[in-house]
């Protein structure tokens, strides 16, 4: 299936927390890692952990509904790290699965996008290196049965459900051209594309496109693939857009840098301890001197600000947009193999090579504007904003299947995959690579906000 399960943002700027409830969540704000040991510790134990225990009998005798230890540990723990910032937390054994699912940047699924609605089981395309894929299931083929059952007969989320399972499954189908098919589909563990949209802006000039959504440790293999790519089709220039990027794995933020710069400082933390810095290596810089602009705005966030402040302090990108959001804290996290939860903490700052802190609580000046700059400011307006930010947050499909959706296209009347929508970022920026300077007045400043 085309969706994967509901990913938990691990670099995200910070949301509002879900209440617990105000008693339990001041019960837990006070308490400390003595949750984890609690068994282990002997009688005479320290007096914040004897108050914790206290304060837990207390509340298991007298509220107004049955309340287990093992409850009020998990709001002890969540309490605890929330209350110290906006960004350090504490995973359940639950939220560390899904917090693994997004940083691992897999799924359980067959791969297949289908066209709306999906209980018609006509598929618009297949993921790169997906079960669907490698099935053969191509461009406008139709589902009819799975196991048997016809798919009218099922809920979108029946389908979901059977497409992500872990049984291989007997699928009945149609090919576009009308051929039938039988055969074996087993869903298999998936990369959710991060990079998505690659495609070619002009394709006289070899302006590309490729869009990064988050980073999971696939995003550095994900992101070659689509590049060079599009460089073996004659691509010459690229924008990058990171809009709408909240972060993820920071090493595959740095590891992008990295193919862009040759030379010197890609990124450094700052904290309690030693600082640490992230040095370049002209042996990566395959795509070094290679145009490049890097979109940006408010809603892209740490890996994606340390990612565009490293190609902008080194002048590898032009960077155009809004400003972005200002997370420039590092998160520390460590694993608990009992009861298989993890804990995650601010640690250190991020500076750029050029050592701008662009966290957004770290500004002397309250005037500041945080984040990182772009060189040329475009902004949005609100609905055009929200427009974007939703058509990147969906699958594209590759550049092998584009001639055959466009075909089918014509041949129903209509159109199967969405287009980029009006964008005045975008179009900044493939004005600059074709050359064209920007005019006093150009950037679009208003907001209907």
């Amino acid at each position: 299936m085309s969706t994967p399960p509901d990913p938990l943002p691990t670099d995200a700027p910070p949301q509002a927390p879900s209440s617990l409830g105000a008693f339990l969540t001041g019960l837990a704000t006070g308490a400390l890692a003595l949750l984890l040991v609690q068994e282990l510790v002997p009688e005479r134990s320290e007096p914040d952990l004897e108050h914790y225990r206290r304060v837990r009998d207390f509340v298991s005798d007298s509220f107004v509904r049955e309340v287990s230890h093992g409850e009020l540990l998990d709001h002890a723990l969540h309490g605890m790290l929330s209350s110290l910032d906006g960004y350090s937390r504490y995973y359940d054994p639950d939220e560390a699965a899904a917090l693994e699912r997004e940083t691992g940047g897999r799924y359980l699924g067959v791969g297949a996008v289908f066209r709306r609605p999906v209980t018609e089981g006509r598929v618009l395309f297949t993921l790169p290196g997906s079960p669907a894929g490698r099935a053969g299931v191509g461009v406008g083929e139709r589902f009819l049965r799975i196991d048997g059952r016809p798919l009218e007969e099922m809920s979108e989320g029946e389908l979901r459900s059977l497409l992500s399972g872990d049984e291989p499954l007997q699928v009945e189908s149609v090919t576009l051209e009308g051929s039938p098919r039988r055969f074996e589909l087993a869903p298999g563990s998936l990369v959710d594309p991060t990079v998505r949209h690659a495609r070619f802006l002009d394709e006289e000039r070899g302006v590309g496109y490729l869009a990064i959504v988050s980073f999971s440790r696939e995003t550095p293999g994900e992101f070659e693939r689509a590049f060079d790519f599009l460089r073996e089709r004659g691509m010459h220039a690229a924008v990058l857009d990171l809009r709408g990027n909240y972060g993820g794995v920071l090493d595959s933020a740095v590891a992008i840098a990295q193919r862009f710069v040759e030379d010197g400082v890609l990124v450094s933390t700052e904290g309690r301890g030693e600082a640490e810095i992230v040095h370049a290596r002209p042996s990566l810089a395959a795509y070094a001197g290679v145009p490049l602009v890097v979109l940006v705005d408010g809603a892209s966030a740490s890996a994606s600000e340390v990612l565009a402040g490293a190609l902008q302090d080194h002048r590898a990108a032009v960077v155009v947009g809004s400003p972005t959001y200002g997370k420039g804290m590092v998160q520390r996290m460590h694993r608990y193999a009992e009861p298989n939860s993890v804990a995650k903490v601010t640690s250190s700052y991020y500076y750029t090579p050029a050592h701008r802190n662009f966290e957004r609580t770290a500004q002397d000046d309250p005037h500041a504007v945080p984040g990182i700059q772009p060189d040329l400011a475009v902004e949005l307006l609100d609905a055009e904003r929200l427009q974007v930010h939703d058509f990147l947050a969906r699958y594209g499909p590759a550049l092998d299947d584009v001639a055959v959706l466009e075909a089918w296209e014509a041949e129903q009347g209509e159109r199967l995959i969405d287009a980029h929508p009006s964008d005045a970022q975008l179009d900044a920026a493939l004005d600059l690579l074709r050359g064209v300077r920007p005019e006093p007045g150009d950037a679009r400043l208003e907001s209907d906000e």
